[in-house]
């Protein structure tokens, strides 16, 4: 059923010289946007605008100018994410290209129905790190992205910081975290990489939402997609096995087209942050919807605090750890 979009939104599109709204529809899924698809006479295109206060239980504000910065994004990972269409800064609203679920599923919804495709998820790394090698080439891209503190503010403190307060004695190893992700500045960096934000398109994968772009360390990209591979072997538990060839996969995709430094330091950054990823998403601000119960996000906490007590070097340790974890 069509809908008449906020004005505010439909003053936005005039700015951008897309006027002629027949209707929409607001879409579901985003915290920290507004979300529309809106009819315009030659089609459909999906509209976002910024939310100052995102829609979780903490308290949690973030800059609406972070949309000027997903905008920017969109430019540089073109090809792997939705065109951009125009940008209007003074309301933080974008408009891109309207991609239809129909042949754009969300990966999110193919692993929660327990289609656990290796295939894809080793092109998920090959689009990733295709960026990061892109960017990274050119690091004048980092004067486009003065992000550091919107970064600190929607993805740092929320999730690493904020867990060190739920865990004061692994306080001192998830700020360290903090610091070494702060202090690794070599791509440009999505900051979102998760399975909601991410189409399974018939050209390969799409990715959305890049309102944490930032440059800074790839490690923390890697390890923010690897960290929800794990966590979804307890929403489906008869997939856990192909979640994790999934991770492997996507894993070793990823590594093999690192080439802006040695894929070992890389990898050891992010298996050394995958950890503070992993216990954030059950004690951080932004925890997953979909573990609710005390045993499971006990299992979570178990290995999750023993790897930040002695911190892996490699990504299967880590695999392996949880491995055992989920077999009992």
């Amino acid at each position: 059923m069509s809908e008449r979009p906020p004005e505010a939104i439909l003053d936005a599109l005039r700015r951008m010289n897309l006027s002629g709204a027949t209707g929409g529809e607001r879409l579901t899924g985003g915290v920290s946007s507004d979300i529309w698809r809106i009819d315009l006479p030659s089609g459909p295109i999906c509209v976002k605008r910024a939310l100052e206060k995102l829609r979780v239980a903490a308290d949690w504000h973030a800059p609406v100018e972070r949309n000027v910065f997903e905008a920017r994004w969109m430019r540089h990972a073109a090809g792997f994410a939705p065109r951009l269409l125009g940008q209007d800064p003074a309301s933080g609203t974008l408009a891109m290209a309207f991609l239809s679920p129909e042949d754009h599923p969300l990966w999110k919804n193919q692993l929660r129905d327990g289609i656990a495709d290796a295939g894809f998820a080793a092109r998920v790394a090959e689009a990733l790190v295709a960026i990061h090698a892109r960017t990274a080439a050119d690091p004048s891209i980092a004067a486009e992205f003065p992000t550091d503190a919107i970064f600190y503010d929607i993805r740092l403190e929320p999730y690493l910081v904020a867990t060190a307060r739920a865990h004061p004695d692994r306080a001192e190893r998830l700020l360290a975290l903090v610091a070494a992700t702060q202090a690794n500045k070599k791509a440009l960096v999505h900051g979102d990489v998760s399975p909601k934000n991410i189409l399974r398109g018939p050209s390969g994968p799409v990715f959305l939402d890049a309102e944490c772009a930032w440059w800074g360390d790839p490690a923390f990209d890697l390890a923010f997609c690897l960290n929800h591979l794990l966590l979804k072997c307890l929403w489906t538990p008869r997939a856990r096995d192909g979640f994790l060839h999934c991770f492997d996969a996507l894993a070793a995709a990823y590594l093999r087209g690192v080439s802006w430094e040695t894929p070992d330091a890389l990898e050891q950054r992010a298996a050394a942050l995958l950890p503070g990823l992993f216990l954030a998403r059950v004690d951080g601000k932004s925890p997953v919807e979909y573990i609710t119960s005390e045993p499971q996000k006990d299992q979570v906490r178990r290995v999750a605090r023993a790897l930040l007590a002695d911190p892996p070097e490699r990504l299967a340790a880590i695999r392996e750890a949880w491995t055992k974890e989920t077999d009992t």
